[in-house]
């Protein structure tokens, strides 16, 4: 008979509660998070927040901009080009409206954003107080998740959640409305535990070996090989594993403006930019390859043109985290679902090692027609006006492609995408699927918090510029070293473009009228320079780049200047015009 020993165990100490608010709360959870730089504006819902960041300056460096748009594009530069989670304050009402644009920007272009908004007293919801907006419903269609705080007891959950879903998987914006009783309301604090799992969402696929194997034996029979690739690549921080697998497949490789730098352009295999305005030979051989195989991008239609006449002679493999942008515009015969990171090196290790020499060249015939025809006379030009083209070229030469450089949106940005040197990955930041213009200024704000040791040049239009410019008094206030670089064709330039190729310059409303950039950088106490001759161009662009601290330099550029190739809209993507 066995006998039975008294077991004693020792009670488990009790978790250590401490009372705090739910904003003292929010912070704590914040800088266990990692979160260093809070980009943000005051107001009467969020004023606990910011009552409590008082007590944590030394901790946590929030920087005023002003206006929340400003906020939103501001994280969204500092997330692109650091790869942490951006994070934004804003108070109720027309605060947490502002952030729409720069919510739906970051959802469209996947940025890790956590913007924590004010709200009115949980008494008042649906009374229509003062500066209560329904932010939740306002805000679902352009944010990953969202949720509304009325309990301080959510808070840290909340929290820890909304880092998971931003960071995780496809990243994308998230929101968190908090209650201003919730922000004032004390509790018993237990400490913030990150978030790992939730049940029900699965970040990443699971990922199929066999659709691997396909893919692999598409691959090794392919003669005339494509790869595309986006900026996939870089957010899950594959650079190495993509370079292993162009390197070993021989395969040539072009980009979407989101996935510039994850290859160095100079790279012997990397063939160009796709789309719209993109290079010649990568548009053209889109429609002459075999097998297209497609790396953490989505098939935009500025990259795709006509979908009817879209690659239809190819055999299409699809690497991608999201299920759901598989098949969505183009059909995969091969879908591979998952990280690239993860998924790429399983799929090199089945590829046979080639080269392929006579594939290749058919891009460089591509190349030299392109050079020759619209590349050479754009940025090497020996008279007439500047060009856009050739101020990019000379700021290339001088930053070595090292440099960071934040573009707008507009012909400016299309020319700083076509010839902008790269030599890493997270040196390139725009606006891509949603187009904002006002984007530049904030972004490159945010771009020099998230890479404080690079250089960082905002190129910007003379139209978009003034949509943020507001945003001077941030570089003011907090010191940031942006060198601005003004690109003044004295148009509205892409929309110019359009009128003039497709309705017979009709020029309707692009004309623009702009203040003297110079004087009004120096009412910031930014110094400034206006180039005008070609001569000027080099020694200015010097002067810019080396002065310690912030510095604006417009440089005047032909009007009617256009941006070329171009697929024009409804046309195949081998209809690419040169002129």
């Amino acid at each position: 008979m066995e006998t039975i020993q008294e077991v004693t165990t020792t009670p488990a100490e009790p978790k250590k509660t401490i009372q705090v608010t739910g904003s003292v709360a929010l912070l704590e959870g914040l800088i266990a998070e990692g979160t260093e730089t809070i980009f943000g504006y005051p107001g009467g819902a969020i004023m606990p927040i910011y009552d409590a960041i008082y007590d944590y300056k030394e901790k946590l460096n929030h920087i005023l901009v002003r206006h929340e748009q400003g906020a939103t594009h501001a994280a969204q530069g500092f997330a692109r080009t650091s790869g942490k989670v951006g994070v934004v304050f804003a108070t109720s009402g027309p605060g947490a409206t502002n952030l729409v644009t720069g919510l739906a920007d970051a959802q469209i272009d996947s940025t890790p954003l956590v913007c924590i908004t004010g709200q009115v007293f949980a008494h008042l919801l649906g009374t229509d107080a003062f500066q209560e907006t329904d932010v939740i419903n306002i805000t679902t269609p352009v944010t990953k998740w969202n949720y509304q705080v009325t309990d301080a007891t959510e808070i840290p959950a909340a929290l820890a959640k909304a880092f998971y879903i931003a960071r995780s998987g496809r990243p994308g914006p998230v929101l968190i409305d908090i209650t201003k009783n919730a922000q004032m309301q004390l509790f018993d604090y237990e400490g913030y535990v990150p978030c790992n799992h939730i049940r029900s969402y699965r970040p990443k696929p699971i990922i199929r070996n066999e659709y691997i194997e396909q893919a692999a034996a598409l691959i090794n029979s392919a003669k005339k090989p494509f790869i595309l690739f986006g900026q996939g690549v870089s957010l899950g921080n594959a650079e190495a594993e993509f370079k292993d697998f162009v390197e070993k497949s021989g395969i040539p490789a072009a980009w979407t403006i989101l996935g510039a730098g994850a290859i160095p352009t100079d790279h012997p295999l990397n063939v160009g930019m796709l789309g719209m305005h993109g290079n010649y030979g990568p548009n053209v051989q889109t429609n002459a390859c075999d097998v297209l195989i497609a790396i953490g991008m989505r098939f935009d239609d500025r990259v795709t043109g006509r979908l009817d006449k879209y690659a239809k002679q190819a055999k299409v493999v699809h690497l991608d985290i999201d299920p759901a942008e598989i098949d969505k515009n183009v059909k995969a015969d091969v879908p591979v679902w998952g990280d690239c990171k993860e998924t790429l090196p399983l799929l090199t290790k089945l590829i046979t090692e080639k080269t392929h020499p006579e594939w290749l060249a058919e891009f460089k015939a591509f190349e030299k027609i392109e050079k020759e025809d619209l590349i050479e006379p754009e940025l090497n030009p020996q008279s007439g006006e500047l060009t856009m083209g050739e101020v990019i070229n000379q700021l290339n030469l001088l930053t070595k492609g090292e440099a960071v450089i934040v573009s707008d949106v507009g012909q400016h940005q299309m020319v700083a995408c076509r010839y902008g040197k790269l030599n890493a990955t997270r040196l390139t930041v725009t606006s891509g699927g949603l187009g904002t213009m006002g984007f530049g200024l904030p972004a490159a704000i945010g771009a020099k918090f998230g890479a404080p040791n690079r250089t960082v040049v905002a190129v910007i239009g003379d139209g978009g510029f003034q949509m943020t410019l507001q945003e001077l008094g941030t570089i003011m206030q907090f010191g940031v070293d942006v060198k601005i670089l003004i690109l003044n064709n004295q148009f509205l330039g892409m929309v110019r473009q359009w009128q003039q190729l497709f309705n017979e310059k009709r020029y309707s409303f692009v004309d623009i009228t702009s203040p003297d950039f110079v004087k009004l950088a120096e009412s910031y106490y930014i110094p400034g320079k206006k180039v005008t001759e070609r001569d000027d161009l080099v020694g200015s662009l010097e002067q810019m780049l080396q002065h310690p601290g912030s510095f604006l330099l417009e440089v005047m550029v032909s009007k009617e200047h256009n941006v070329f190739p171009m697929v024009p809209q409804g046309c195949s993507v081998s209809e690419i015009r040169l002129k």
